[in-house]
């Protein structure tokens, strides 16, 4: 189970670093990274939760779109890591 949360926090860095690019904003970042501090507006915390869906090809339901869960690579790995647990329960 640990490699699979590192292969999770490996691909949602992966997204975050490709939405970062996009959007010109050079900047170090690490799992535990404030998104906002960095300088990702919040079209850009659109477009990241759409790659992150893409990326993972799941829907995140309406309640998990908050603030809190895309603040951070660390808060949207619990929140995929929660999606992708809840269909094996």
């Amino acid at each position: 189970m640990h490699d699979f949360a590192v292969n999770v926090q490996n691909r949602v860095l992966s997204v975050v670093r490709s939405v970062l690019q996009q959007n010109a904003i050079i900047a170090e970042v690490h799992p535990e990274s404030r998104l906002v501090d960095i300088g990702l507006s919040s079209m850009g915390m659109v477009e990241l939760m759409l790659k992150v869906e893409a990326e993972f090809d799941l829907i995140l339901p309406q309640l998990e779109i908050t603030p809190e869960n895309f603040q951070s690579v660390k808060a949207m790995e619990r929140m995929i890591l929660n999606q992708l647990g809840s269909g094996s329960e």
